[in-house]
């Protein structure tokens, strides 16, 4: 990473903060509404000597991989099932262009009536967020291969199934990727939805409860840190995708949005 990409975003957040903090010291803003910087850090200090953020933190973790997981499972079969079978493309595709359509939480009654209030409602939230970057990323990639290399495949021999493998999946990879990093910032972007409802712990629980109790020192910090986790788990998915592999480090740089 050149020196370039870390001075530039950390100039950014900077900056930011110092707007922010002149903002409250000239009293352009209500420090009940926006408090000082200074109170937040007190608050994320607070919270971290109690145990209350790491707590909440490994909760909320927890949700969103196991969410992301699940979207990642059922995205990428269907996507090769309907880009390869034009009967399910056929049947599923109406279907699931509907529910593209409805946002997540405007499912959470039925979510409850069918789920319950535990974790099984919660991750379906974070799923549905999650699911068609993926699905549609993927799909994508398997429709757009070049029909010139499907054809070379074919005339060197190959079955069907290994064209799949051998020529399909790999030309879609790198939509995957892209897939793959807008449906995990959109398992952090559900998990205060999902966290809404019936919730005891979890960083959108942490927040929502602060809100209550009129801590917006304690909302700006969980706010905060869902930021930062968000950006930790996109660096470290494109980490683990150019170790796995290592000639789509070009498209991470191009993905870069």
């Amino acid at each position: 990473m050149s020196v370039r990409r870390i001075l530039v975003p950390t100039t950014v957040f900077a900056s930011v903060a110092a707007i922010w903090w002149l903002a409250g010291r000239a009293g352009w803003t209500n420090a009940y509404l926006l408090p000082a910087p200074s109170a937040v850090v007190d608050a994320l200090s607070e919270l971290t000597a109690s145990g209350i953020l790491l707590k909440h933190t490994l909760v909320s973790l927890q949700r969103v991989l196991l969410g992301f997981a699940l979207s990642v499972a059922l995205a990428l079969p269907l996507a090769v099932l309907m880009s390869t079978s034009r009967p399910c493309r056929a049947v599923l595709d109406p279907l699931l262009e509907f529910l593209r359509q409805v946002p997540p939480l405007a499912l959470i009654p039925l979510l409850i009536l069918w789920l319950g209030i535990g974790e099984a409602q919660k991750l379906g939230i974070i799923v549905l967020a999650s699911f068609f970057p993926v699905f549609l990323g993927f799909r994508g990639g398997i429709s757009g291969v070049d029909p010139k290399l499907i054809e070379v495949g074919r005339i060197a021999g190959l079955a069907r199934r290994e064209i799949l493998w051998r020529i399909v999946l790999p030309s879609a990879l790198p939509e995957l990727v892209v897939g793959l990093r807008i449906s995990l910032g959109y398992s952090w972007r559900a998990l205060v939805g999902a966290e809404l409802i019936a919730s005891s712990a979890g960083l959108g629980y942490m927040i929502i409860d602060a809100e209550n109790l009129a801590r917006t020192d304690i909302v700006l910090a969980g706010i905060l840190v869902i930021g930062a986790i968000g950006l930790l788990s996109d660096l470290l998915l494109r980490i683990a995708i150019s170790r796995v592999f290592p000639w789509l480090s070009a498209d991470l740089e191009a993905a870069r949005a």
